[in-house]
């Protein structure tokens, strides 16, 4: 449930010696540290944990460390000298003459020397500019040149120090904002010795509108101010179901405004009770407002508070002999019986929770994150960060990981008050840049009991077997990758780096005809490097020219030198295709053994395919066994799949706005706004002269003008 919490505003200069801070609310039974804002600084807090005889456990070794709280920062105007001094030193020394008995070891220690006591981020390169590393600190100083020791504590640390050869750093005002810069650096810059995790932050909300009969909706992207948002849901399904159990209990209506405006009659959802009829007027807006206000209080897990004002709003009506209405109320509380007994992963201590489960196993890492909104459990989901084996780790494996999820996954985002971890957690400097950025206490809880304890297993058996699926789905996918390089005579040295880029026409009796080109790296189909190409300037229908002009318009800056060459360039079609991809690549320059066609076979049945070789090879047909022809298959069928959807949308759009915007003084502001109105072309045909001068902007000759168009 996202909620708008006020930051509090925390002092610029803070005190040389903090106060102590509040300690949160748990259970005796579980061991919280809580992060909380002590004059300016936010500061964790560990709570004792007594045992069944009452005696407290045994403190653990460096728990009580005399560097917990953050430094002072130095006053703005001396922090704007030293950025000044250094950007001037900085500067002078680029623009000075390099000793060529400098070394470039030499030339990076010096930079470090004269780094500032601040907070910001810093990134180190190898000698071909390739970025290694990405990292943020409380004072750069220090954390820098803690690399460049003598002893260092990790072999794959020394391993990086060795290579760097130079290093650029970025000075923020605070640590919360050096959070968030080296989040976007590590996106954005992908650095080898980095933990990545997908940019997966489109998660789906529950959505309210506002207005006098407002309607619920499920929600991706932006929020803002106007509507009201219950989330972040870890699945569609979450969404979906909290959608439904909200039509049952309290009926809100989900249709669009535009249809909502324009019904004459209840619709069948109303017929099955699923909803009121706002859009007829069978209840009053006071009445829906009730129950919208109920469905949101239900949502951010007020559970027993809404139950009785229905209880209680049931017995107003019996008492004023208002049977009928009574009887609705009666069933409205029934449904919700049923509901909060259906829930058994409801509990009413906790609001918001994420629950999160690290499991490390075979170079490969699971983290699974469990949301409870509300006091109900909304289910989980699993990330598999990349580079796990390359990672610097100066702590354990899994408190890198879990490091880097919690910066990765939480900067920018909603964080709720409590995080329970399956791993005792302890980097007081990033839970206080998180805590700045959220304006309020985090709670994190390593031996959670009761209902959480139950929570907390689940998320870890949930890690332990998506883990365990992926490592088998690895193994898969690296024999059929195997089978392919011998097959095709490829070297299999590193079959990681096998990229396989695949090519298919899609059209309609050659309208609106499209390429696609799809790619196959790392064992797995890479969706963010697809593209689609918009076929123009030749006969409807030519495929051949079609190939020619997809297959020259994506290698020809290759040719050049830039681009990325892939090992095998895959082409749907018999020879007819393949000659013409040779063609191009013989004027490109390129090789021309890196061609391989793939013909259908008698059905178009998936097994009797043959691989055919633009160099003189001979035909392959290796038969619906082998595993090379399953991959090829399937690395065909997403480059069908992906053209033939571009294609329809664009043949959609082309039939659906063409009509429109052939009528004079229709322009996109106003053909968006009809066909938002009356909900798409055919509506607009439908629509009546006086139906067309209602919408915004469409005069009374112009409707008529748009009619005599259309009809």
């Amino acid at each position: 449930m996202t909620q708008e919490v006020p930051t509090p505003e925390l002092p610029d200069h803070p005190a040389q010696e903090p106060s102590a801070a509040q300690p949160a609310e748990h259970g005796v039974a579980e061991a919280p540290v809580s992060y909380v804002a002590a004059n300016g600084a936010a500061l964790p807090v560990r709570h004792p944990v007594e045992d069944a005889e009452g005696k407290p456990p045994r403190a653990r070794a460096g728990q009580a460390k005399a560097d917990a709280a953050p430094a002072a920062r130095p006053r703005p105007d001396a922090r704007q000298a030293i950025k000044e001094e250094l950007s001037t030193t900085l500067k002078e020394d680029a623009a000075g003459p390099v000793q060529l008995s400098a070394t470039a070891r030499e030339q990076v220690l010096a930079t470090v020397a004269k780094l500032p006591d601040l907070p910001g981020v810093y990134r180190y390169f190898d000698a071909n500019q390739n970025v290694l590393y990405v990292g943020k600190a409380r004072n750069l100083k220090k954390r820098v040149s803690s690399y460049f020791q003598k002893n260092l504590s990790s072999p794959r640390i020394a391993m990086m120090v060795s290579q760097i050869a130079n290093l650029e750093t970025t000075i923020t005002h605070s640590e919360a904002e050096a959070l968030i810069l080296e989040n976007n650096l590590i996106k954005a810059l992908k650095p080898r010795y980095n933990i990545l995790f997908r940019d997966d932050k489109s998660y789906p909300y529950l959505k309210i509108t506002h207005g006098d009969f407002p309607r619920m909706a499920y929600y991706r992207g932006a929020l803002d101010r106007k509507n009201q948002y219950f989330g972040p849901f870890p699945s569609a399904w979450a969404v979906k179901e909290s959608m439904q159990i909200l039509q049952k209990v309290f009926m809100l209506r989900t249709c669009e405004d535009s249809v909502f405006s324009n019904r004459t009659r209840p619709c069948l959802l109303h017929q099955i009770g699923r909803c009121s009829g706002p859009c007829v007027n069978l209840i009053a807006k006071d009445e829906y407002k009730v129950d919208v206000e109920n469905a949101a209080k239900f949502l951010r897990g007020r559970q027993n508070e809404v139950m009785e004002d229905l209880q209680g709003k049931m017995q107003g009506f019996a008492e004023k002999l208002m049977f009928e209405q009574a009887a609705g109320v009666r069933n409205q509380i029934q449904s919700l019986a049923r509901v909060l007994h259906q829930q058994s992963m409801e509990t009413t201590g906790d609001a918001d929770v994420d629950v999160i489960a690290v499991v490390v196993q075979g170079g490969r890492a699971c983290v699974n994150l469990a949301m409870v909104r509300g006091g109900r459990h909304l289910g989980d989901r699993a990330y598999f960060p990349t580079q796990v084996s390359e990672a610097i780790a100066e702590q354990s494996i899994e408190c890198e990981v879990l490091a880097a999820f919690l910066v990765q996954h939480y900067t920018g985002s909603f964080i709720p008050a409590t995080l329970i971890l399956n791993i005792e957690f302890d980097q007081p400097e990033l839970m206080v840049a998180l805590t700045e950025q959220c304006g309020h206490r985090i709670n994190l809880i390593f031996q959670p009991q009761g209902q959480r304890r139950q929570w907390l297993e689940l998320a870890q058996k949930g890690a332990e077997i998506s883990l365990a699926r992926l490592l088998s789905e690895q193994g898969s996918q690296q024999s059929r990758t195997r089978a392919l390089a011998e097959t095709l005579s490829l070297d299999a040295a590193d079959l990681d780096s096998l990229r396989i880029e695949c090519f298919d026409i899609s059209h309609t009796a050659g309208e609106a005809t499209q390429a696609s080109c799809v790619v196959f790296h790392h064992h797995a189909m890479q969706n963010s490097e697809y593209r689609r190409y918009n076929i123009n300037g030749i006969t409807p229908g030519d495929d051949y020219a079609a190939m020619r002009q997809v297959l020259t318009r994506r290698y020809e800056k290759v040719a050049s030198g830039d681009g990325i060459m892939p090992d095998v360039v895959l082409v749907d079609g018999g020879k007819g295709q393949v000659e013409m991809a040779r063609q191009v690549f013989t004027e490109l320059g390129l090789d021309i053994g890196l061609i391989v066609g793939v013909a259908k076979g008698e059905g178009r049945r998936v097994g009797l395919e043959t691989l055919i070789f633009a160099d003189g090879r001979a035909a392959q047909e290796l038969g619906k066994e082998s595993a090379a022809l399953m991959l090829v298959a399937l690395i065909r069928d997403e480059a069908h799949r992906f053209a033939i959807t571009g294609m329809r949308a664009k043949r959609a759009k082309a039939r659906q706005a063409s009509r429109l915007e052939e009528i004079e003084g229709i322009g996109a502001k106003r053909r968006q706004r009809l066909l938002a109105r009356f909900g798409g072309l055919r509506g607009v045909v439908d629509a009546s002269v006086e139906d067309l001068c209602q919408v915004e902007g469409i005069s009374t000759a112009l409707a008529e003008e748009i009619y005599r168009q259309l009809h």
